[in-house]
Order: structure tokens, then sequence, then C-alpha cells
């Protein structure tokens, strides 16, 4: 068993412990458990950082013999940070879901492990099959999380997520069982080598069907606009950790789905969709600011802010460049780093007042000065302030869209503008003005469990908006293969998007590798 095999299963190890742990053990074992698999994934870093254009730690094992499914895993640059985030974030859900969660405690830790599970095999699945079933599983337990945790509709909420991402689902599962029957195997290195050495063709037609099943099922979770009106709903309803997971992690699996299957597997229909692609995250970009300046909820208004920034990502993606697309990767970390924090604040000040609603707050800074302090910085980050983390990611997005499409990058920086606008209102009414008395009352600082979870955040946002190398060099190798591979397959059929650059002229090496064939090749 590798490290990453480790790093997968022992969430799902920790989910059925959990189950037959007495209640009260429950919060310090998932908080033990999580904070193991933190650990160990960190031990991920340096392999993937050495060779982050080629698969790391692979696993394949024959699973399912009639189709041939097989447990075939692996982590490259572009799923390294992903899985990373994920392992981070989990001790910190734990940790905020301490006092707040009282009712089936047992239970609720344990679906948040096998979220983990869930997610993190979204990251490193290298079968289509494989990565259809944790797509799946990863929707199992949050739907719990929200319909058993959450608030007063919760039921409405979480029905709605899960019919949204099942529809969504069942349109990618029509277009895996149609690649096996051409291709003849799940294998999703097997058939880019096959896409790749010819062995394996689809008409124009046949290919935009298979690029559009996979597109929409991957925004449908991203949420791009107009199939984000699940999104407000889940995350009002959900618990903290619940949104804290949903927006930090899931919303990535749709993010990632593109770069990983919709650009390397169909680059003629990619490039062909580009430009309605970049309208639709443009309005959303646009139409996601717009509504959460107006938003009376606090929640609400982060979760129609994740419309606005996950809107940088799809354009990015789309971009067809290099700095657009490392711009995207981690416009995707920072998103899951600041909103993640903002989720968080968000339930620290609900425990306090119980209530979402900004007309509630006014005057915080004056009880809790550490927690305005907070929240302030995390406010900053989430609107691309120099030196924070956001800013990095917006910066590249923006100038790899200026390089494809001028207009499109003046387009999206309208919405750089009006994330200023709402945040920095919604900190004005929460934080400053005179407290009333209830208020002063019901509003005790950050403890020391709070401050705990919030640290890692901070440091993150401070860290990832100025020691930027310190994760770029495995996302731009991975994205630099990316460009190389889809950017000649498509060129094979079409000419390049208007105003994109040109694909490199050399030929890149076989694109999609193991560590053990650099090897060989050495």
């Amino acid at each position: 068993m590798s490290l990453l095999d480790a790093v997968l299963f022992l969430p799902l190890i920790g989910f059925l412990a959990l189950l037959i742990l007495p209640a009260g053990a429950s919060r310090c074992a998932a908080l033990a458990i999580s904070l193991v698999v933190f650990g160990l994934s960190l031990g991920l870093i340096g392999p993937v950082s050495a060779a982050p254009g080629v698969y790391n730690f692979v696993a394949n094992a024959p699973w399912i013999a009639t189709p041939s499914i097989h447990y075939h895993v692996g982590l490259d640059g572009l799923g390294l940070w992903l899985v990373i985030l994920s392992t981070l974030l989990t001790p910190i859900a734990v940790l905020v879901s301490w006092k707040y969660i009282d009712q089936r405690v047992q239970l609720f830790y344990a679906f948040l492990l096998l979220l983990e599970f869930g997610v993190i095999g979204v990251f490193i699945s290298l079968d289509l099959f494989l990565f259809y079933v944790f797509w799946e599983v990863s929707l199992v337990p949050m739907y719990f999380l929200i319909g058993i945790w959450g608030h007063d509709r919760r039921i409405y909420a979480a029905v709605k997520f899960f019919l949204y991402t099942m529809a969504g689902s069942v349109l990618m599962l029509a277009a895996i069982i149609f690649l096996y029957t051409q291709a003849g195997t799940f294998d999703y290195v097997d058939i880019l080598n096959q896409l790749r050495e010819g062995r394996l063709s689809f008409s124009s037609q046949a290919e935009m069907l298979l690029f559009l099943a996979f597109f929409f099922s991957f925004a449908i979770k991203v949420p791009l606009f107009p199939l984000h009106t699940w999104l407000p709903d889940a995350h009002v309803e959900a618990p903290t950790a619940g949104s804290i997971m949903l927006a930090s992690v899931m919303l990535k699996m749709g993010c990632y789905g593109l770069i990983r299957f919709c650009l390397p597997l169909f680059p003629g229909a990619a490039h062909r969709s580009a430009g309605w692609i970049a309208g639709l995250a443009i309005v959303g970009i646009i139409y996601g600011a717009l509504v959460a300046m107006v938003q009376p909820n606090m929640k609400k208004l982060v979760a129609y802010s994740s419309v606005s920034h996950l809107g940088f990502v799809v354009l990015g993606v789309f971009s067809f460049t290099q700095a657009g697309l490392d711009g995207a990767v981690y416009q995707m970390l920072n998103h899951g780093i600041s909103t993640g924090a903002l989720f968080m604040l968000v339930g620290f000040l609900y425990e306090r007042r119980h209530s979402l609603d900004i007309a509630a707050y006014g005057g915080v800074a004056t009880p809790a000065p550490n927690l305005s302090i907070v929240f302030l910085i995390t406010t900053l980050a989430s609107i691309g302030l120099p030196m924070l983390n956001n800013f990095v990611g917006e910066y590249l997005v923006l100038q790899g869209v200026a390089q494809a499409n001028i207009a499109w990058a003046a387009a999206a920086a309208v919405g750089v503008i009006l994330s200023a606008c709402y945040m920095l209102w919604l900190y004005q009414r929460a934080f400053y003005g005179r407290a009333s008395e209830s208020l002063s009352h019901h509003m005790p600082d950050l403890n020391k469990r709070e401050w705990i979870a919030a640290l890692p955040l901070l440091i993150l946002m401070v860290w990832m908006g100025t020691y930027t190398q310190t994760f770029m060099p495995p996302i731009s190798a991975q994205n630099t293969r990316i460009l190389q591979e889809i950017n000649r397959s498509a060129t094979a059929v079409l000419p390049p998007l208007s105003g994109a650059p040109q694909a490199a002229a050399a030929a890149a090496p076989r694109p999609f590798t193991t560590t053990a064939e650099v090897a060989d090749a050495r």
C-alpha cells in the first residue's frame, strides 16, 4: 500500500470506526483521524513536486472483471494541492463543529470523514468508472449533512442539491459508457494515449455531444450560471462544517473535472465551445456579484460570491493560455481558503447571535475585536487585495484571458470591483456602528478553539499571496503538458481560438506517464 492509498482509505476506516465507537469519543476520534490524514498527505508534496507532470504513487489493480474496471489511482501537479486542501479543511470542519453539533454527533463526524474519502478519491482517480463512483460517494454524506443538521428548510435544500447533481451525473455516466464501448476500457490514461496515437477518434458531432455531457455535469457542480440555483439554498441551510466543505472542496470537483477530462479528452469541442462558455462565465461573474450585493443574509451573500469567483476559474480554463490555466487552478485553491474561512466566521457569528441576517448585527467590532480583525483580513483576501491569496489567482486569470480576448478580460474585471463593494459593505454593516445592548451581551470574542481553526487559514492567505512559488511549480508543470496536448490535438482539426497563443512548435513527450515509465526512460 502506497502513501496515497493510506491517505485515501484512512478516512473510510475512520467512518466505519465512528459508527461503532461510543458517541462520547466521536469528536476526539474524528479530530485525531483527520489530523493523521492531513499529516500523511503532507508526505505527498515532495515526490509529486519532483515529478509534477507525471502520475506518482500509481496503483493499478483489477476491481471488476466484466466490464474491466480497475482501482487505478495516481497523483500529479493538478491534483496535489486539491488533496492537501481536502485533508486540511476536514480537521478544521471538525473543530468548527465541536460545540455547534450536539445531536447525532457520532453520525455527523462519520459523514464528514466519508465526505473526505469521496473527494480525495475524485482527485486521484485514473479510471473513469472509479472516478464516477467517488463522484457519487461524495454526494451522499453532503446530502445527509444538509438534510439532518441543516436549518429550517434543510430538506428542500438537500433534495435540490441531490437532484441537480444527479442530473449532471447521469449525463456523465452515459458519456463514460459510450467511451468504454469505443475504447474498450475505462482507463483514463489508456484512452488518452489511444486518442493521441490515432487509435481512437470521434466525429465532430460525437465529440461535441461527449464534451457537453461531461461539461454540464461539471458545470452544475462548479456551479456555472445559470446552473447555480441549488448553491445558495444548500449553503444557507447547511451547518457550518457542511458549508466549508461544500464551498472549499466540493465545488472544486467541477472545476477539476473541466481541466482533467473536458480539455484533454475533447480538445476540438472545447475550443469550439470556448466562446459561449466564456460568455456564461462572465455573466456569472457579474450576476453573482450584483446579486450578492443586495442579499440581506450573510450566508447567501457569500454563496453568491462563490458563483462570481468560480466564474473566473471557468474563464481562465477556457482561455487556453498558460497564465489563464495556472490562475484558474490557483484560484480554486484561493477560493477554498478564503471562502471556507468566510463561512467559518459567519458560523461563529451565528453561534453567538443565532441569526444570519446582516441587520441583526452592527458594532460587532466593539465586543469582539479579534473576531472583527480576522473577518477583515479574510474579507480583504476575498476581494483580492495585493499580498493576499486571491489577488494572485485573479491577476493570472485576467492576464491569460487578456491574451486570448481582451474584451473578455475587461468584462470580467468588473467583477473584481463589484466584489470589493459587496464584501466591504457587508463588513461595514456587521462590524461598525454602535453595538446594541443585546448584541454586546451575546458576542464573546474568539476562544482558543476558534483561534486554532482560524489561524491556519489566515497564515495561508498571506503565504499564498506572497510566496506563490511554494505552490505554483507543480501546477504550472502539469498545465503546460495539458496545454501542449490539447493545442496540438485541436489544431489538427480546426484553427486555434482567435487571439489565443499558437500551439507549441516542439512536440511534447508522451504527455501522460507514470513515474515508473520515467525511470525506464532514464
